[in-house]
């Protein structure tokens, strides 16, 4: 389990924080290679996309100010966007499967991309996926058994067990870092 108790993005403002790099990258290339995916891109040209942002991004985030009235997600697109144009505007055309139409794409919402419902699931979804290998099996188990499956306490600490409090102490331990990891995300 993580001992920074400093929500991802300030843990990227911070030097030497590469466990926050590495888990930001886990967390956000799936979603970068969706977005290159949809300009067009061939895979291979989709990941030097991705790379592009995320070599952008190691100088952009520790001076990077979250704002909660706005959205992460949104200025992430626009990084990605705006790389993929650097990209078009250089000597050698990028290679794409199929060109996307540049009127409708400057035109399109980010919502369209990915909606706001989705994308909260998905990286709620990514992280869990991450964070499974911080926690002991029957902690874990127990915390999805409640959350996920809604399953009553008092079931779940007969399959596993476990007392009832151990059941809502584990539940409480993993939404609280799971919180923690998404704190500015979201």
């Amino acid at each position: 389990m993580h001992s920074t108790p400093a929500s991802l993005l300030e843990r990227l403002r911070q030097p030497d924080q590469q466990s926050a790099w590495t888990r930001f990258v886990q967390l956000y290339t799936p979603l970068l290679l969706r977005w290159t995916r949809r300009l067009g891109l061939r895979d291979e040209d989709a990941a030097d996309l991705v790379q592009d942002v995320l070599t952008l991004l190691v100088r952009k985030l520790p001076e990077f100010r979250y704002d909660g009235s706005k959205s992460f997600r949104g200025w992430l697109h626009t990084v990605t966007l705006n790389c993929w144009r650097t990209r078009c505007r250089r000597v050698e055309p990028p290679r794409e499967a199929h060109p996307p139409d540049l009127d409708s794409l400057a035109g399109r919402d980010e919502a369209d991309l990915l909606g706001e419902t989705e994308y909260r699931q998905w990286l709620v979804g990514r992280a869990l996926k991450l964070m499974k290998a911080e926690f002991q099996s029957a902690t874990w188990k127990a915390c999805w058994e409640c959350v996920v499956a809604g399953r009553p306490a008092a079931e779940v600490a007969a399959e596993l067990g476990i007392r009832v409090g151990a059941v809502y102490m584990a539940k409480s331990r993993v939404l609280s870092r799971l919180r923690q990891e998404l704190a500015d995300l979201l």
